[in-house]
């Protein structure tokens, strides 16, 4: 027999995945436009010899602005404005 309870769970649960499922929906365009924002730093820094400062502000540009947000980095350290590798300030 199947009680109020194991109903109210099964239905908890459905909504928690329905949820899950959004959020990672959501997120997964900002995943791949890092990931491919990652890949040109590499071939910036083994093509050119550009060196780009990764970090949780350069990840967070390139997330949202993509391959493009990409180019700004590194334009942006190459003329040593921000994202200098090596750079630290406190």
């Amino acid at each position: 027999m199947v009680t109020p309870i194991e109903v109210a769970l099964v239905l908890v649960l459905l909504a928690l995945l329905v949820g899950a499922y959004r959020i990672v929906k959501a997120v997964k365009p900002f995943v791949w436009n890092a990931v491919l924002g990652l890949i040109v730093f590499v071939l910036a820094d083994l093509l050119f010899g550009l060196s780009v400062a990764i970090s949780p502000l350069t990840l967070l540009v390139v997330a949202i602005g993509g391959v493009p947000g990409a180019l700004l980095v590194i334009l942006l350290s190459y003329l040593e404005v921000a994202f200098v590798a090596g750079l630290f300030v406190l």
